[in-house]
């Protein structure tokens, strides 16, 4: 079984690990298509009526509604992260088209019931699995359509192991992250920050249109000619907010060849390398991808890799120019051109495994990759570190992983606007993460580095306890979003503890 913190800790592979938030594999049933670009925008479907008792939404969904003494329950309700095993829904509803979703809708409103939605349950806060609450579990909308025109129609459940593959086979990408298991439509609610970044921009920046279940009920197309503030705060806006996403239209690109990387530096070197490295990325070409993850060890290490979209011969001068600049030898060095799915998931952990494996063990899941409790939470670098010394200090000791992601590149030249996501602007985003259920080292790095860094953090990795938590995650486009949120669930169907609704 392979857990994300052992692939983190493999020499050579784990430097870019938890890029995404690792935060149901393709199952074959249909999700209704969203409308591609050029086509009619269909009317909004109402709801279907009559749908106010769980009796009454039990007769819709039959057995796939799953409740506290059914056959599975146990099962289904169990997320990534065993830190929430002792959550307790009061239903699961595992639907299988947008009129599901739009009856587990209906009910909630009439009945108070909390509602969330569930693509791959890897909620940081465990919101996916909320005790008292309807969880819409969409993990059978998973199918992936490549289109003759270049987009990709993907149901919101499906898994990003399984839409690599299936993008691949198309000679097709979308850029998004590295944990094969998350869910392509939570990743991409919260922007969706990843390998291909630089070169292509955020997952979000990609999106299309999405048809999305809002609180009263209706089934409604978000695009630029449709619904476009809906559109705009789907893409950045955080997952769990405004409705339920049922399928995703991406524009794609053609899959490139990349060349992947992973520099081990010794103990003692962090300060200078996470220095180096951020002034290294100042006049790095698009094309590089390359992370920075401080161990907080003592005294801390470091490591650094990515990906270039290209050849080793046009990466190695690149790597050679951080190595000198940095005056630390690497204790090891990696560099391997792959195929974009092959380059996919070597960043997962899976290149050994079939694509059958390369999915979840748990949930009821067939596949060989495991469940972690882990606590994480996040900040951006909005500027440059001016004393790097300081902010390794800030991480040495506390036993957890400090993952600067590299930004810049394809994602700064979107306007801090023209997205719900507010960080264009941004060098770096930074996860902390620690393994285990101790939230006291992850809360207590996350504060010493606040002065450092600044106060904004990343919403795909949502942390209950982060102070000012509308602000740091949606920053200036704050307002907006409020002005959104109240339009499209006035009566707060899809209040939780950190959604927009109280905000």
């Amino acid at each position: 079984m392979i857990t994300r913190r052992a692939f983190l800790g493999t020499a050579g592979v784990g430097t870019a690990a938890a890029l995404a938030g690792c935060t149901s594999s393709s199952s074959g049933r249909p999700s209704s298509p969203p409308t591609t670009p050029g086509s009619t925008t269909p009317a909004p479907s109402s709801a279907p009526s009559g749908v106010r008792t769980w009796t009454e939404l039990r007769a819709k969904l039959g057995n796939r509604l799953l409740r506290a003494t059914d056959h599975g329950y146990s099962t289904a309700r169990v997320d990534y992260n065993p830190r929430f095993d002792g959550n307790r829904p009061a239903g699961i509803a595992q639907v299988i088209g947008p009129a599901d979703v739009q009856a587990c809708v209906e009910f909630a409103a009439a009945t108070h019931t909390p509602i969330t939605a569930r693509s791959g349950g890897h909620s940081y806060a465990g919101y996916s699995n909320a005790t008292g609450a309807l969880i819409v579990d969409v993990g059978h909308l998973s199918t992936v359509d490549v289109r003759k025109d270049g987009t990709a129609v993907v149901g919101a459940g499906a898994r990003l192991g399984d839409v690599y593959t299936a993008l691949a086979a198309a000679g097709r990408c979308v850029p998004g992250g590295s944990c094969p298991t998350v869910g392509i439509g939570g990743l991409t609610l919260g922007g969706g920050i990843g390998l291909l970044a630089r070169k292509f921009g955020l997952t979000c920046d990609h999106l299309v249109s999405a048809r999305v279940v809002t609180a009263d009920a209706v089934l409604r197309m978000a695009s630029t000619t449709s619904e476009p503030d809906l559109y705009w705060a789907l893409r950045g806006g955080g997952g769990g907010n405004l409705g339920v996403v049922t399928s995703l239209t991406f524009r794609t690109v053609p899959a490139p060849a990349v060349t992947v990387f992973s520099l081990q530096f010794p103990s003692g070197s962090a300060a200078s390398v996470l220095g180096q490295w951020q002034s290294w990325l100042k006049t790095a070409p698009d094309e590089l991808f390359a992370n920075c993850i401080v161990h907080g060890s003592t005294p801390a290490s470091c490591s650094v890799g990515g990906c270039y979209v290209g050849s080793p011969s046009r990466l190695n001068p690149l790597l050679d120019a951080l190595v000198r600049q940095a005056g630390a030898t690497p204790t090891g060095r990696y560099v391997a051109a792959k195929s974009y799915l092959d380059a996919m998931r070597y960043f997962a952990g899976c290149s050994q495994l079939t694509s059958t494996q390369c999915r979840p063990n748990w949930g009821g899941g067939n596949g060989t990759l495991g469940r972690e409790s882990f606590v994480a939470t996040s900040r951006m670098v909005t500027a440059p570190m001016r004393d790097p010394g300081t902010v390794v200090a800030a991480i040495t000791g506390s036993g957890l992983d400090a993952i600067f992601d590299s930004l810049g590149g394809a994602v700064g030249r979107v306007g801090a606007g023209a997205t719900a996501f507010p960080h264009r602007g941004a060098i770096a985003s930074v996860q902390l993460y620690h393994g285990g259920a101790a939230t006291q080292p992850v809360t207590a790095v996350r504060d010493r580095l606040t002065p450092l860094l600044g106060q904004h953090g990343y919403v795909n990795y949502i942390d209950p306890s982060m102070p000012n938590w509308a602000t740091a995650y949606y920053g200036a486009n704050l307002p907006r979003l409020r002005t959104v949120a109240q339009h499209y669930d006035p009566h707060a169907v899809f209040a939780f503890a950190q959604g927009l609704t109280r905000a």
